[in-house]
């Protein structure tokens, strides 16, 4: 696995750190963040995905909270803002 650093949360202090790797070889993400509180991940699931998908987390899964100042490290295609919009 080819993991590339794509960037932490500014001004992290040093037990608190959400983070973003890219993996290389397959372009996935992997997310260092907060966990969902339970009420979180009450409320994903009161609204669900598809229709007929299950909403139970899986054990290998978890509900993750990325803060919005960790978009800016997403990669986007070329043209694409970095930025969340601000409606």
């Amino acid at each position: 696995m080819r993991l590339r650093f794509l960037g932490i949360i500014p001004n992290t202090p040093i037990d608190d750190s959400p983070t973003i790797w890219l993996d290389e070889d397959t372009g996935d993400l992997l997310i260092q963040s907060y966990k969902a509180t339970e009420a979180e991940v009450k409320a994903c699931q009161q609204i669900g995905s598809i229709p007929g998908h299950s909403t139970d987390v899986p054990a290998h899964e978890a509900i993750i909270r990325l803060p919005a100042v960790m978009l800016k490290y997403i990669p986007r295609p070329e043209g694409q803002d970095r930025e969340p919009s601000r409606s």
